[in-house]
C-alpha cells in the first residue's frame, strides 16, 4: 500500500483545534537559531514535525520537498521523505519514502539533519550556504542537490509556539526568500538549475488532519514588499500563523486578521473560488491579494492509492480526502506569488 501522499498531507497541515481557545506565542519577534532548526522532543504519541521547501526554478520547474517525523495511524512512528517535481521537462513526478525513526540523525554541532546514511540531508544553519540533498532509487532515480547562494533572514513570532486548547504547535519561517543553485535529476535527465526558494518548519502535538480545516502557505520573489508565510484556520474561523513583510526598517512579523474570498468572508469550508485577500492586524500593512481560483496543480492523497478498500482506509487515517491546490498568481500590482492551499474534504 502506497502511503506517500498521505504522509505529505499529514505533514504540511498546521495544527488547530476546533472551538478551542488559541494563545499566541510568547514574546516579541526574533531571529531564528540552530535550536529552532533541530528536531524537537516528541511529547505525545501523535507528535509530528516537518521541514518543508518550495523551490521555484528559473526554467519553470518546481520542486516541493518535505522531511518529517510523525505518527501514522495504523503504522506507528516513522521518518518520512517526500518530493514532487512539477513541470520537469513538461511532466510531474512524486516520490515518497518512510523509515524507522532512528534513521534520522540530528547533528547539532554541524547544524545538520541526516536521514538514512546521507541519502537525505539538510546541513548548515538555514540561510546562505544551507544545503539540501534528496536522493532516491524507487520508481526511477531521483536527485535534488541545491545550495542557498543567498537568503533573507528568517524570524519567529516570539517563542514560535501557539497553544490551541491542550495542544501545541511550533512554527518557524527559516527562509522567507533565498536564491538557490544546483542540479536536479529524474532517471537519465539532469538539469542544472537556479531560482528561489522558501523554507519553513512546523511541529505539533496532535495529528494535523484531525485538527485543521485549511492551511495556506505562500512565498514571492518580489523584494518590496516581501511576503512569505503560513496561515491556518480552525473550523470556527479562527486564524493563526504569521507572515514576514519586508519594510524600509527591516523584516517585520505580521499576523492575519481576516480572510476574504472575493467580497465574502472566507471561512475555509471550501477552497477559494476567486480573489483571496489576507488582512493583517498590524497597521501600515497592505492586504495580500491574489487569484486562488486557477491553480496549476490539483492533487489528492488518493491519486496513488489503488483499490476501494485502500482508498477508504486512507480517508479514515487522514481525516478525509486531502487536496493540494498549488498556483502562481499576480499579486499587488503584477508581482508574482507562489501559493499552496491544503485541506480535507470528508
Amino acid at each position: 500500500m502506497k502511503v506517500r501522499l498521505v504522509i505529505y498531507a499529514i505533514a504540511i497541515l498546521s495544527a488547530l483545534c476546533f472551538g478551542a481557545d488559541v494563545s499566541v506565542p510568547k514574546g516579541n519577534s526574533r531571529n531564528l537559531t540552530v535550536d529552532d532548526f533541530m528536531p524537537h522532543k516528541a511529547t505525545t504519541k501523535e507528535f509530528n514535525e516537518t521541514w518543508s521547501y518550495q523551490f521555484v526554478f528559473d526554467n519553470g520547474t518546481r520542486a516541493f520537498v518535505s522531511f518529517a517525523q510523525m505518527h501514522i495511524p495504523g503504522t506507528g512512528r516513522k521518518t518520512t521523505t517526500e518530493m514532487t517535481f512539477w513541470n520537469f521537462k513538461g511532466k510531474s513526478y512524486t516520490i515518497g519514502r518512510q523509515y524507522p525513526p532512528e534513521r534520522l540523525d540530528a547533528q547539532k554541532e554541524k547544524s545538520a539533519i541526516v536521514i538514512k546514511s546521507g541519502e537525505y540531508l539538510m546541513e548548515n544553519r538555514p540561510g546562505k550556504g544551507h544545503h539540501v540533498l534528496f536522493t532516491a532509487d524507487k520508481n526511477g532515480k531521483w536527485l535534488l542537490d541545491v545550495t542557498f547562494d543567498s537568503a533573507e533572514p528568517g524570524k519567529s513570532l516570539g517563542d514560535g509556539i501557539w497553544k490551541i486548547g491542550n495542544e501545541k504547535m511550533g512554527q518557524y519561517i527559516h527562509i522567507p526568500y533565498g536564491r538557490v543553485s544546483g542540479k536536479i535529476a529524474y532517471n537519465e535527465d539532469t538539469l542544472t538549475v537556479k531560482g528561489y526558494a522558501y523554507m519553513d518548519q512546523v511541529w505539533q502535538t496532535a495529528l494535523a488532519t484531525d485538527l485543521a480545516i485549511r492551511s495556506i502557505n505562500f512565498s514571492t520573489n518580489a523584494r518590496q514588499p516581501l511576503y512569505a508565510g503560513r496561515i491556518s484556520m480552525t473550523k470556527d474561523g479562527n486564524l493563526l500563523g504569521y507572515a514576514l513583510h519586508s519594510t524600509p526598517d527591516g523584516i517585520k512579523v505580521v499576523t492575519p486578521k481576516e480572510l476574504k474570498d472575493g467580497e465574502s468572508s472566507y471561512k475555509g469550508k471550501d477552497f477559494p473560488k476567486g480573489t483571496l485577500s489576507v488582512f493583517w492586524n498590524e497597521e501600515n500593512t497592505e492586504a495580500l491579494q491574489f487569484n486562488a481560483a486557477k491553480p496549476f496543480q490539483k492533487a489528492s492523497i488518493l491519486d496513488k492509492v489503488d483499490g476501494w478498500l485502500a482508498k477508504k482506509a486512507f480517508k479514515i487515517a487522514a481525516g478525509g480526502e486531502v487536496f493540494f491546490y498549488r498556483g502562481r498568481s499576480d499579486v499587488n500590482g503584477g508581482k508574482k506569488i507562489d501559493w499552496c492551499i491544503t485541506g480535507a474534504k470528508d
